[in-house]
């Protein structure tokens, strides 16, 4: 699928209220695993060798990169940022609805 086609079709989706709700709680999720994603490439790293910096698997990698790590703990997001020479950050918003 072209991107113009797919940026047309998410669009024409995010009318629907129950896509946008449900798109917009998972780009949240994403961005942090692309952000991990980001880092770990511009270090230069493969999955294996940041799971062997930090003493866990490179499944375990993987699974964060693609956002469907759902029990991920602040101690092991800290051992990535250090991993990668970046600070980790928690931030609480206020829900506006």
């Amino acid at each position: 699928m072209k991107l113009h086609n797919f940026q047309s079709e998410l669009k024409k989706s995010m009318e629907n209220p129950e896509f946008k709700d449900e798109y917009e709680t998972l780009e949240k999720e994403f961005a942090l695993a692309k952000e991990i994603l980001d880092l770990r490439k511009k270090r230069n790293l493969t999955q294996k060798q940041l799971a062997e910096l930090i003493g866990t698997s490179q499944p375990a990698i993987a699974r964060l990169e693609s956002g469907s790590y759902t029990n991920v703990s602040l101690a092991f997001l800290r051992k990535i940022a250090t991993a990668l020479g970046a600070e980790a950050e928690v931030h609480f918003k206020e829900n506006t609805a």
